[in-house]
Formats: C-alpha cells, sequence, structure tokens
C-alpha cells in the first residue's frame, strides 16, 4: 500500500509538524466515522477501517497497536461501533437546514472493500472469496488461512464488518492492463480468436509495468514483453485481457482459494475476461456480478443487517465457456508464471551489480 495511507504514519507525521495541534485534538476518527460523527456529533471508531492497514489496531488479537500507547495516542481513540450501528439521527441543524427528515439515522459505516464483500455476505456467501476490479485488483478472501498472508506478495490482513481477520491481496491491474492495451481500444471487446493466437505464437506480457509489485516482488517497473509482438490495438487488447486474467488467477492462489470465487468490477466490462478467469481454474466455480456499486450497495444493507432473516438478493452469473483449446492455455499460464518469476529474478540480480 501506499505509504501516506496509513493512519498511524499520517497521525505521527502531525505531531511531528504541529504538535501543539494534536494536543489540541478530542478525536482522530477513519474517514467514514469522520463523516458519521459531522452528520450526528457521535465519534466512533470501526474495525474495518482501522484493520485497513491502519497500523493502528491488531486485528487478531483486537487490540490498539504498540504504538498508540507508544504515543500517548489512547485519548484520541473513541469507542468502537459496529459499521452497522446507528449512532444517532441526523443533527437537527443539519436535519432543518436541508430539509432531511430529523428522524434519520446515521450509521458508523466501513472500509471500501469491507463493505463490497458484505455485499456477498448479506446474500449468504458467508465464506465468499471476491475479486474486485478497476484501478486495483482487490481480493478480498474469509476462509483464508492467517499464516497464508505475506506482505511480501501485496497481501494484507483486513478485516469483515463483524470483526473477523480476512485475507487480502492487492495489484494495480487496471494500470497494468492500460499499459498493454495502450490507447484506441477501451470500448471494443477483447477477440477471442486473437487470444488463442496470442496464446500459440507464444506472445506474453509479463509483470511489471507501474510502479507497484504486486504479487511478484521487486518487479516494479520491470515489466515487458516475452515473444512475437502484438502488432495491432486488437491484439494489445486481447493481450490485455489475457494479462488481467493471469494477475487474477495469482490473486486468487495467493488467497488460497480452491472454491467458489465471484468476480465484479470494471474488468466484467469485457465478458472475455471472466471466460478466462472460469477457464484458468476448470476444477473450482467462477461466477461474475455486474453490479458495478458494489461498495454502496453493502452499505445500503448495513441499514438492514439486524432485521435481514433472508439472505440479500444478488445477480450472479455464470460466464461464458472458452471456446479456444484449454490445454494450450493451461500450458500458457504456466509458462507465463515462470517467465513472470524469472524475470524478477533476472532483473533483481541486474540491479545489485548496478549496484556495487
Amino acid at each position: 500500500m501506499l505509504k501516506a495511507a496509513h493512519q498511524a504514519r499520517q497521525l505521527y507525521w502531525m505531531q511531528q509538524v504541529d504538535p501543539e495541534r494534536v494536543a489540541q485534538a478530542r478525536w482522530y476518527l477513519g474517514l467514514p466515522q469522520y463523516w458519521a460523527w459531522r452528520l450526528s456529533g457521535v465519534p466512533s471508531a470501526e474495525t474495518t477501517i482501522l484493520s485497513a492497514q491502519s497500523h493502528l489496531w491488531n486485528n487478531v488479537r483486537k487490540q490498539w497497536s504498540p504504538i498508540v500507547a507508544g504515543q500517548g495516542w489512547q485519548r484520541l481513540m473513541p469507542p468502537f461501533h459496529p459499521a452497522w450501528e446507528r449512532l444517532g439521527p441526523i443533527r437537527q441543524g443539519l436535519a432543518r437546514r436541508h430539509g432531511i427528515p430529523d428522524k434519520l439515522s446515521v450509521l458508523t459505516g466501513g472500509h471500501d472493500s469491507s463493505l463490497n464483500l458484505y455485499r456477498y455476505q448479506a446474500a449468504g456467501m458467508h465464506d465468499a472469496c471476491v475479486i474486485s476490479t478497476g484501478t486495483w485488483i482487490v481480493g478480498t478472501c474469509a476462509a483464508t488461512p492467517l499464516d497464508q498472508v505475506d506482505e511480501n506478495r501485496g497481501m494484507v490482513l483486513n478485516s469483515d464488518v463483524a470483526g473477523r481477520p480476512v485475507g487480502g491481496v492487492l495489484t494495480m491491474g487496471g494500470r497494468e492492463f492500460s499499459h498493454v492495451a495502450g490507447q484506441g481500444q477501451e470500448g471494443n471487446a477483447a477477440d477471442a480468436a486473437l487470444v488463442s493466437l496470442l496464446i500459440e505464437r507464444g506472445t506474453f506480457a509479463l509483470p511489471s509495468f507501474g510502479d507497484d509489485d504486486g504479487l511478484f516482488p521487486g518487479s516494479a517497473g520491470r515489466g515487458r514483453f516475452e515473444g512475437p509482438p502484438a502488432e495491432t490495438p486488437a491484439e494489445r487488447k486481447a493481450l490485455a485481457v489475457l494479462y488481467a486474467a493471469l494477475l487474477t488467477l495469482e490473486c486468487i492462489d495467493a488467497l488460497n482459494e480452491n472454491g467458489l470465487v465471484a468476480l465484479d468490477g470494471t474488468f466484467l466490462r469485457d465478458p472475455l475476461y471472466a471466460t478466462l478467469v472460469a477457464a484458468l481454474r476448470p476444477d473450482a466455480e467462477t461466477v461474475y456480478n455486474l453490479d458495478s456499486y458494489g461498495t454502496a450497495s453493502g452499505a445500503a444493507l448495513l441499514g438492514e443487517h439486524d432485521t435481514r432473516d433472508t439472505p440479500a438478493p444478488i445477480a450472479l452469473s455464470l460466464p461464458a465457456a472458452f471456446a479456444g483449446d484449454r490445454e494450450a492455455l493451461a500450458a500458457y499460464a504456466q509458462r507465463w508464471r515462470e517467465l513472470a518469476k524469472r524475470n524478477n529474478l533476472q532483473q533483481g540480480k541486474t540491479s545489485k551489480r548496478n549496484n556495487r
């Protein structure tokens, strides 16, 4: 994760730069809880926000991290409230000013990835493994063993709204996709026949083109192409979709998930993406969800958390079958993984020689 995103780092910096102002502060709130406080007047701490790499909270031991006591920050930490809890009605002044019903309840709220996961949990998929796609490929899986979470491979330990530790993995899939696809193919679906052609040729995109290592430590900025180049915009688009599917498979494998996986997010705009992911895991079930507002849907479902007596509806679909050679696809995926790891090892050795 980007270093500036950690709440503990932010607070420590503020304390060094302006200690008097920090000394005058009453609460240190996560972003959703800040808005909940602005709207209701009730301060709160919440587990999904604090578990999302804040460095303030140990979600396994359910206690504050040592830095909180070490820096004397306990006084800034408000009481915990679940994401679905009604903190209170909206402030009466706000209700009058904006014509809002004065009995409108304000909930605690939570972290975007955890609320997207909750969308599936509310539908009865309690141990769901969800891969959300966009600028980041974000995988969350409640069933991932804690000892499988490897920070060197872009993995994190988050929380679901109930406070259970949730394995997570992140890689900048959207940016990787853009590096490979280039410009001019945004609205065109990838051609399955071109994917088969690229597989037959042995054309590979190897991580990582952006400034994030993702699942391949030391790979940032070292992405490259292997084999005959993708010559046309349509071929580059097909290669980008294939590359995105392979990155997704790496995320699923990192989470140690061999069962049902749900895909959602912007990559689903291209039908071939889900088809390839499903074909790459032939012995497990893959479904997809075209709801592009998963976080908002999950947040809305918090409102009925205490009263829900049946699973929330969710529209899941099965990907179309891959029309190409599945054995060739599997062999390509295995070769891609070998090349990706070898590429990073070779680049790492080159960097060490250059630094001597």
